[in-house]
């Protein structure tokens, strides 16, 4: 069995053990040591990142190949329209790639959302709206560049799903532990909740 963990990212922590200061890292957070992340998510983003102690699974993970969709919850600047929402659905031609063809849709803002630390900046003659966006890839500031390209800009981006994981009753800054067995199948078993916050870690997560 290999150690998996979620963790719901708060908004200006880089997706790193290593200390980058001014930024908190994951070693602020993720006590367990000798797991990595299976794959990024932007200083400024917000949300699920998974870790894991397993190679094999951390490459399930992260491998666009795969095709393990993402789920996003995107404010953007604006309400998209029904043209906007088909190029996304499509694909988006960002110049150096076109994007897979990915799930759009409008909805509500989220319930339960936390407030996010600093708030938004708004521009009080634009209204905002929120999209719900799949995709199965991704590159480096993704889906900023996609809302950016079909004319609304993101405001906020949090990453609510990888898979069947979800953010589902995880606070901001907490984790939870599970036990996964070996790819292809992926079957979680809780086994145990966020501690407390501990600094002056370094690497994976192991201790100096």
């Amino acid at each position: 069995m290999a150690k998996l963990i979620l963790l719901n990212k708060p908004y200006g922590v880089i997706c790193q053990f290593t200390p980058s200061p001014p930024h908190q890292c994951l070693a602020d957070y993720v006590l367990v040591k000798d797991v990595y992340p299976a794959g990024r998510l932007d200083t400024d983003s917000e949300g699920l990142v998974l870790l894991t102690d397993s190679g094999t699974l951390q490459a399930r993970i992260a491998d666009p190949k795969h095709k393990l969709p993402k789920t996003y919850w995107v404010q953007v600047e604006g309400v998209p329209d029904a043209a906007a929402l088909a190029t996304l659905r499509q694909g988006v031609d960002l110049g150096d790639f076109v994007t897979r063809p990915a799930q759009a849709r409008l909805i509500e803002e989220p319930a339960g959302l936390w407030p996010r630390v600093p708030p938004v900046r708004f521009r009080a003659a634009i209204p905002t709206s929120w999209l719900e966006l799949v995709i199965s890839e991704g590159k480096n500031r993704q889906v900023r560049r996609m809302t950016a390209r079909v004319g609304f800009p993101t405001l906020r981006l949090v990453r609510y799903a990888i898979g069947d994981w979800t953010l589902d009753d995880l606070p901001p800054g907490q984790w939870l532990e599970h036990a996964v067995a070996a790819p292809p199948s992926i079957s979680p078993r809780a086994t145990s909740p966020s501690g407390p916050k501990r600094r002056g870690r370094r690497g994976p997560n192991r201790t100096r």
